[in-house]
C-alpha cells in the first residue's frame, strides 16, 4: 500500500487483528460450481460507424474487383433505401440516389445463389436519365442485410457496381455474403447500442424522480402539513403550539435544504470513465487523505463487468458505507473488500468501532434506507450487522448481470 502525503496521518498498523472472518453469508443457499456460467463479454461496437462501414467497403470493393459500392438500409415502415456508406462513387451520383425506392433498386436483378442478386444493365433500355445509381454502370451485385434476431426484416441492401458486364461466381458470391453478414451485424449493434443509451437515460432520470420523491418531496410534505396546523394555531391563538409548528417548519427546512445539497452532489458525481474499481480506489484514497482511521481495500474480482447502471449503485452504496464510519463509528481500521462468486458479487465495508448502532435508522438520517433502495435497483441486498465489540459490517451483494 502505497504511502500518502497528507495532513492528516493515516498509518496502516498491519499487526491489526480483525475480531471476525471476512467472509460472507449469502441469505440464499449458494449455488453449486456446477450451475455456474461462463458468460463472454459483449464487445462494444468503438468508434463512429461511417467509417468502419466505409473500411469494410473498401476491402470487399477490392477483393471482387469492383469499382464502387454502397450500403443503403431501409427506415422502420419505409418502403425507401437510404445511403448511409458508399465508396466509389461521384458526389453527383450520390446526391441523385441518396434515396431509392425499392422496388427500383430490385428491379430486374435476377437471383445467382442464396441471397445474391446479379444485374446486367448493358441493355437496360431505360438506363439513360434513369436516377437510379446502378443505371451509371455496366453491372451489379447486391445482396439483402439481414437482420439477426428477426431474418423476415431486412435491414437494407449492400450494392457493388461493375464498369463491366460479368457473372458473379460461386467465390465472389460466398465473399460478398460473408461481408453481407458481417456489415448487418455492425449495423444492427449500432441500432442496438442507441436504444440501449435511450433506455439508461430513461432509467436515469426515473431514479432521479425516485431520488427526490423518496427523502426531499417527503420533506415538503411534511412540512406543508405543519404549515396547515400553523396557520390554525395562529387562528385560535395557541401560542405554544404556534412555537412548536415554527419549530418543526424550520426544522424541515433545514432538511430539505441539506438533502437538496445531497442530492446535486449525488448526481453530478459521475462514476470514473474507468470503470467502477478505479473509482473505488481513488474513493479509498480520499477516505485516506481526509480521515484518520487506518482504511485497507483488497480486490479478489479480477474484472468487473457491470453495466453503467450497476456502477453508479455501487459506487454511491459504498460511499455511503464509508461516509457513516467516518462520521459514527468512532473506528481505527475499516476495510473495504471486493469478492465474487461463480454468480455473485460482493462488496463488504467495515470497521472496528463502537458498534450497536452506527447504521441505525434514526429521525433525520436515512442513509441505510437509501443504501437499500440503491441496492434493490440492481437486483441486489444489503445485510448489516453490528455490535458492541466488534464494530459494524455492511454487505451489498447482487447477481452477476446477464451480458447481451
Amino acid at each position: 500500500m502505497s504511502k500518502k502525503t497528507s495532513s492528516v496521518k493515516n498509518p496502516v498498523h498491519r499487526e491489526f487483528l480483525w475480531a471476525r472472518d471476512s467472509g460472507f453469508t449469502l441469505p440464499e443457499k449458494t449455488k453449486s460450481a456446477a450451475t455456474c456460467k461462463i458468460l463472454a463479454p459483449t464487445a462494444s461496437l468503438a468508434g463512429d460507424l461511417k467509417p468502419l462501414l466505409e473500411e469494410f467497403l473498401e476491402t470487399l470493393i477490392g477483393t471482387v474487383n469492383a469499382t464502387a459500392g454502397v450500403v443503403r438500409i431501409l427506415p422502420p415502415h419505409g418502403q425507401a433505401l437510404q445511403i448511409i456508406s458508399s465508396v466509389g462513387l461521384p458526389a453527383e451520383m450520390l446526391e441523385a440516389g441518396s434515396i431509392v425506392d425499392l422496388d427500383c433498386e430490385v428491379r430486374g436483378k435476377a437471383a445467382i445463389g442464396r441471397g445474391i442478386y446479379s444485374s446486367d444493365l448493358s441493355e437496360c433500355i431505360i438506363r439513360h436519365g434513369c436516377r437510379n445509381i446502378s443505371c451509371q454502370f455496366k453491372s451489379t451485385i447486391a445482396t439483402p442485410l439481414e437482420s439477426h434476431s428477426s431474418p423476415e426484416n431486412p435491414i437494407g441492401i449492400l450494392t457493388l457496381f461493375f464498369n463491366i458486364s460479368q457473372e458473379a461466381s460461386s467465390r465472389v458470391s460466398k465473399t460478398v455474403l460473408a461481408f453481407a453478414n458481417l456489415l448487418s451485424a455492425i449495423i444492427e449493434h449500432n441500432k442496438l447500442n442507441r436504444e440501449t443509451k435511450r433506455i439508461d437515460l430513461i432509467a436515469e432520470r426515473q431514479s432521479i424522480a425516485n431520488e427526490i420523491h423518496d427523502s426531499l418531496a417527503q420533506t415538503l410534505v411534511y412540512a406543508r402539513m405543519r404549515t396547515s396546523l400553523l396557520i390554525e394555531s395562529i387562528r385560535t391563538r395557541n401560542e405554544l403550539m404556534v412555537t412548536k409548528y415554527a419549530h418543526d417548519i424550520d426544522e424541515a427546512l433545514e432538511k430539505g435544504q441539506k438533502t437538496a445539497r445531497e442530492l446535486i452532489t449525488d448526481f453530478r458525481c459521475t462514476i470514473d470513465p474507468s470503470g467502477l474499481l478505479h473509482a473505488l480506489q481513488t474513493l479509498t484514497e480520499q477516505f485516506r487523505h481526509r480521515n484518520d482511521i487506518a482504511l485497507e481495500y483488497t480486490n479478489r474480482a479480477a474484472d468487473l463487468e457491470l453495466p453503467l447502471e450497476h456502477e453508479i449503485q455501487v459506487y454511491h452504496i459504498v460511499r455511503e458505507a464509508l461516509a457513516n464510519i467516518a462520521t459514527h463509528s468512532g473506528a481505527t481500521h475499516t476495510r473495504l473488500i471486493v469478492d465474487c462468486t461463480c454468480d455473485s458479487y460482493i462488496f463488504t465495508i467495515e470497521d472496528n468501532g463502537s458498534g450497536g448502532c452506527t447504521f441505525t435508522p434514526v429521525e433525520g438520517h436515512y442513509g441505510i434506507m437509501i443504501m437499500r433502495e440503491r441496492a434493490q435497483r440492481i437486483g441486489g441486498e444489503i445485510k448489516v450487522e453490528s455490535s458492541k465489540g466488534f464494530g459494524t459490517r455492511v454487505q451489498l451483494f447482487f447477481p452477476k448481470p446477464l451480458s447481451g
